[in-house]
């Protein structure tokens, strides 16, 4: 009990190591990926997109792409993954070939044990219907409906738009970017260049079998100071977990302390009406290096 004084929720802790047990789709350290955590980056200032790189070779040394593309949730993932403009401000059209790309990467995730006990977790709470049809169309609307995130534009973001893929502001500033997947294919491709793990004491320091990471990097020449991503986990891991946090606040930001297998994150998601804006892990300390 030694967290308590940092508030750790025990309940919303309990449901996520649930989650982080049955997520058997999550891909090994050392075996099916490989890290290279390289050095510790530096103070960027806000707006700023000069960063020295304290990591000359890339985070992701090593992907077992077989594995990755052969497990049926990563495949609709992967699929989505292209289906976004970049900048915010410009409208998004969806064609009738991504709306379906957007179910079916919603049916394989709710066939998955990580999401069957979210969703029962959430009927017992009474925050989901028990009917499979009206939670998936909860989901849709929690991660793919359009919204307005710059006033200037159409309908031009949406909550998996901002997590996983990433966008930017005016061309000037990334946000969201918080997926493992998306960042190594981005980095693949020559469009990430990881600047290295950020940490502020032995507390917080990662090594390379942990599966949360704050990081720095630049994204298509812009930097992103401090970012965080949990690394190896399952897209439904994810949608489950923040899908949980979202719907058990009513709060327009959420930040969630949680102890889940080895370590104590902050989870922090934040509302836009019926919609996820953002969410994110922040690694507070992992119990394998106490």
């Amino acid at each position: 009990m030694a967290y308590r004084s940092q508030g750790v929720n025990e309940e919303i802790s309990a449901v996520l190591n649930e989650l982080w047990k049955l997520d058997t789709n999550r891909l090994k350290p050392g075996k099916d990926y490989i890290i290279a955590l390289q050095g510790r980056a530096g103070y960027v200032a806000h707006g700023s997109n000069q960063a020295r790189d304290r990591a000359r070779a890339p985070l992701f040394e090593y992907v077992d792409d077989n594995k990755l593309r052969g497990i049926e949730t990563y495949a609709h993932f992967v699929n989505l993954l292209d289906n976004y403009e970049m900048s915010t401000g410009v409208a998004e059209t969806v064609t009738s070939q991504e709306m379906m790309e957007n179910h079916l990467f919603l049916d394989a995730i709710l066939q998955t044990e990580v999401m069957k006990c979210a969703h029962s977790y959430l009927v017992r709470k009474g925050q989901a219907s028990s009917d499979m049809t009206h939670f998936k169309k909860q989901l849709f609307d929690i991660w793919f409906r359009l919204y307005h995130r710059d006033r200037s534009g159409g309908q031009d973001s949406c909550g998996f738009e901002h997590v996983f893929v990433g966008e930017t502001k005016h061309g000037k500033e990334i946000m969201g970017l918080h997926n493992w997947v998306q960042f190594y294919l981005q980095e693949k491709h020559g469009h990430v260049d990881y600047k290295g793990y950020k940490a502020r004491g032995n507390k917080d320091t990662p090594d390379e079998d942990d599966h949360v990471l704050n990081l720095q990097f630049s994204w298509k020449d812009l930097v992103k100071p401090v970012g965080s991503s949990f690394i190896g986990v399952s897209p439904e891991f994810e949608v489950a977990l923040y899908t949980v946090v979202f719907l058990m606040s009513s709060e327009k930001v959420t930040n969630v302390v949680v102890k889940v297998d080895e370590y104590l994150l902050e989870v922090v998601v934040c509302r836009y009406g019926h919609s996820i804006g953002t969410s994110y892990p922040k690694m507070l300390s992992s119990n394998n290096r106490d």
